[in-house]
């Protein structure tokens, strides 16, 4: 099988059917169109990733999620403070002094980080599987000890 060939083609103005008839002669075929419009601002969804959950950002070659290492180390630091009991007030105050920020780029305030509790509970048995955590259960059963 011969190696298959892409191009994008960034279409100026309108796209006319002549434009398709001539790239059908010459061998091509649509495998996928891209439309794009304006949308008032109103309308738009809210925040820089809205609809990817926090922890995980739209990988390099947008085709699946991954890992957001600074969102997965808020959400392990959640965990353990939510663990020992911290109200949710010194849950933020505690993100906000280690130089964390929401998504929106503020500070963590009471309510944002009762938000975020769906998320904790959705990702808690992942986290309680990893080494990393492992590690952070060893130093709070040592601090809860003292």
């Amino acid at each position: 099988m011969g190696k298959v060939e892409r191009v994008r083609q960034v279409v100026p103005g309108q796209f006319s059917l002549d434009e398709l008839k001539q790239r059908t002669e010459q061998g091509w075929k649509p495998v996928a169109i891209e439309w794009e419009r304006e949308v008032p601002a109103d309308l738009l969804p809210a925040g820089p990733a809205a609809g990817v959950p926090f922890g995980l950002k739209v990988a390099s070659d947008c085709t699946r999620l991954e890992e957001n290492p600074e969102e997965q180390e808020i959400l392990l630091t959640m965990m353990e403070l939510t663990i020992q009991d911290g109200p949710y007030w010194g849950i933020a105050e505690e993100l906000n002094r280690r130089g964390y920020r929401t998504r929106e780029g503020y500070k963590w305030t009471p309510i944002s980080v009762f938000q975020m509790l769906p998320r904790l509970i959705e990702v808690g048995p992942r986290i309680f599987s990893t080494a990393e955590w492992q590690v952070r259960r060893e130093r709070l059963r040592k601090l809860a000890a003292l």
